[in-house]
């Protein structure tokens, strides 16, 4: 008898999880706020719909793909059951905006199949948390023989009313655009095609990059992105201005006629959907790196969060030059056979020597230096790029084992750069012996670049062919110890949870535009969007902290938009493990607003955006790991502002010694940008700070326990 009631409760089980779906299957976040269904269209498509608060987020949207050699799967479904689950557990980040990260969902599997010949099946995983949700598809059989080619991803976001929308055009090879505000129907990438200041751009269709962040009437916010992004193509996201619709776009590959090739079963990235009440909510929320899978690497204690220097700005200025003979200025280029020193190359020992002096003597962890290898002559611009670059070779004035030893001597870790001009084959053929090289001599960084139109010709960066390029650097680069920091690569999935030696990436329009760019340079509003948008999707290396805001006597016609102490917000606003202090030694040589800089924290025991409103403002608390000390920044548009910042998040009991570092009175971010004051008080947590910030101003915030 209990052997028949036991199998009796194991086949109910079984019912209850594989039941016959005639209706819509539903999903709820855990509490309760979100809610998403799953159905089939009359024509047997399959559809979702997600709701916030009981009111639609998310319209009916279509879901399905078509495919090379294969009839499209989309019609003709049926519901073959569907399976529940619930999640959660706690985990913990080796270094990140916070130590615990709680993953709590509640999951929904579909499974459908087709109705007539063949009878393929495709299975569509929902996970719904209270910060958004997540959908993937999962293929359990290739489509043809054993590969499965797409042709197009038919994922829609179908959206029941005309949002605020924040974006920058689906370019399929760079995200370096400046920000746009527009309601989604006005949305116009192709107006943006052509920029003067970009080296490789290809816009072909009035699509979005996401992440797509978005303001319902409502007040609530979304915002769509992808997570686990592995061997596929990047989405964007095709614009229907008329419908309110956007549809996955897969950026594809010209040489090879598809989106994406792979090989038997397989599952695609999550598609996510961030959901908030409030603009800072989707800043603190760790929806996209829950979708990924745990640590596959093991101990990571050699990623060292830091703060470093670099030899950099000063060729981004024009001081000195990446090449060893002095002539480039990134737009006219020489046959390097005919070069000959100038004296102008800035990657030389005696130079890297005086940067590790600076950073030793200031507490900083690391330098960066560029143009230290053969190649820069020919790395930009030219159609035969491939095999230029040589990445264990130096120049004949820069002894990297010198540089090494001497940096040890002195605390100080160098960086390793690796510029591809995007010719990954010439990279793919050196990577183990540079890697190799980075081992021997006890270097755990890299930045990567890829300037310029990607080799072979027909590829783009954000295609898979690349995306399948960085996945292998950055396994290539943990098999010896190096972390990778990924200047024109891949936009953020949240990897750095499966792969910690994934700690920034560059997929966004940074400082150097400042420098160099002809059409103004970054607007003033620019880092009051960026921790809504770029941000969402992981760790960005800005490259904060100039002081020469004018640029003087370098670049006349340049000028960065912000004040003094708008830069040493940007340190808290914009999350990296890696912070530089990018300006020259010179330029801070005796400046006493240095020390925020020295004092700031790079690793975080907790995050709270404290308050912001996308494209306005934004005030971001961090507390240091390891020390208890807390820092704040904030930092506003063009327009000045007061803000009220209340300290109640500090633990009871406990006094800080606080260093406001504040817009001077007559601060402006183009009349005068390097007016700042520094106020010492302390504070608790019954402390209510108002801070009066300057046009595009800031206010930086210490808050050390008191002694």
């Amino acid at each position: 008898m209990k052997r028949n009631l036991l199998l009796l409760a194991v086949l109910a089980a079984l019912l209850s999880a594989c039941q016959q779906a005639e209706g819509p299957l539903a999903v709820s976040s855990p509490d309760g706020r979100i809610k998403t269904s799953v159905f089939l269209l009359p024509d047997g498509t399959a559809a979702y719909h997600v709701a916030f608060n009981g009111q639609t987020v998310i319209d009916t949207s279509r879901l399905g793909f078509d495919f090379k050699d294969a009839p499209p799967l989309a019609a003709g479904l049926e519901m073959a059951g569907g399976a529940r689950r619930s999640v959660d557990e706690t985990w913990e980040l080796p270094w990140g905006e916070q130590r615990q990260v709680r993953s709590q969902y509640n999951q929904l599997v579909v499974e459908l199949k087709e109705q007539a010949a063949p009878g393929r099946s495709m299975r569509l995983v929902f996970r719904v948390f209270d910060d958004g949700l997540g959908f993937r598809y999962e293929l359990p059989q290739a489509v043809s023989g054993n590969e499965t080619i797409i042709l197009d991803e038919n994922t829609q976001f179908n959206l029941p009313s005309d949002p605020m929308c924040w974006w920058i055009p689906g370019d399929w090879d760079i995200y370096e655009h400046v920000y746009n505000t527009s309601r989604f129907s006005a949305i116009d990438a192709l107006s943006k095609r052509g920029h003067p200041n970009l080296a490789q751009t290809y816009i072909p269709e009035n699509a979005v990059n996401t992440p797509l962040t978005m303001k319902m009437d409502n007040g609530v916010y979304l915002s769509i992105h992808e997570a686990a992004l592995i061997d596929y193509a990047s989405m964007t996201l095709k614009v229907d201005q008329d419908r309110l619709l956007a549809q996955s776009e897969l950026v594809g590959s010209d040489r090879l006629g598809w989106k994406v090739r792979r090989e038997g079963p397989f599952h695609t990235p999550w598609r996510t959907i961030q959901i908030a009440d409030r603009a800072g909510d989707l800043i603190e929320s760790m929806l996209i790196l829950n979708l990924n899978e745990p640590n596959k690497l093991g101990d990571v204690s050699w990623v060292k969060p830091m703060k470093y220097v670099g030899i950099w700005w000063e060729m981004h200025l024009g001081k000195s030059s990446w090449d060893y003979a002095g002539s480039q200025d990134m737009t006219s280029y020489i046959d390097p056979k005919t070069l000959r020193p100038t004296g102008r190359h800035g990657a030389t020992t005696a130079n890297a020597k005086r940067y590790i002096d600076f950073a030793a003597a200031n507490g900083f962890g690391g330098l960066l230096v560029e143009g230290w290898n053969t190649g820069w002559e020919r790395w930009i611009g030219f159609p035969d790029r491939e095999g230029v670059f040589d990445f264990i070779t130096p120049y004949p004035d820069y002894d990297l084992e010198e540089v090494v030893r001497y940096g040890k001597e002195k605390g100080v870790a160098l960086i390793m750069h690796h510029e591809t001009s995007a010719a990954p084959r010439t990279y793919d053929q050196q990577l183990d012996t540079a890697y190799q090289l980075m081992k021997r001599l006890g270097i755990h960084a890299v930045k990567t670049g890829y300037v310029g139109k990607i080799i072979p010709e027909g590829e783009y960066h954000q295609g898979q062919w690349m995306v399948n390029h960085f996945q292998r650097v950055l396994e290539t680069a943990a098999a010896h110890q190096v972390a990778v920091d990924a200047h024109e690569g891949i936009k953020c999935t949240g990897l750095r949870r499966t792969y910690p030696n994934e700690i920034a990436r560059e997929t966004f329009r940074g400082q150097e535009f400042n420098a160099w760019a002809t059409d103004g340079g970054n607007p003033t509003e620019h880092l009051t969007i960026l921790p809504f948008t770029t941000m969402l999707a992981g760790p960005m290396d800005f490259t904060p902290g100039v002081f020469n805001l004018k640029l003087k006597p370098f670049k006349p016609a340049n000028q960065v938009n912000t004040t003094l102490a708008h830069q040493l917000a940007t340190y808290l606003v914009i999350y990296s493990p890696i912070q530089m202090a990018c300006d020259l030694p010179e330029h801070y040589e005796g400046h006493e607003a240095l020390q925020f800089i020295r004092d700031v924290g790079v690793d975080w025991e907790q995050t709270r955006v404290l308050d912001g409103e996308i494209g306005d403002f934004v005030t971001i608390a961090r507390e240091e790991r390891g020390t208890g000390n807390w820092f704040i920044g904030s930092l506003t548009d063009e327009n000045a502002r007061t803000v009220t910042v209340d300290l109640s998040f500090l633990p009871a009991g406990k006094t800080f010694d606080a260093v406001l570092y504040l817009d001077g009175p007559s601060a402006h971010w183009n009349d005068n940008p390097q007016d700042y004051r520094i106020e010492t008080r302390q504070a608790d947590r019954s402390t209510r700070l108002e801070l009066t910030l300057a046009p595009g101003g800031g206010a930086a915030i210490s808050l050390k326990a008191a002694k």
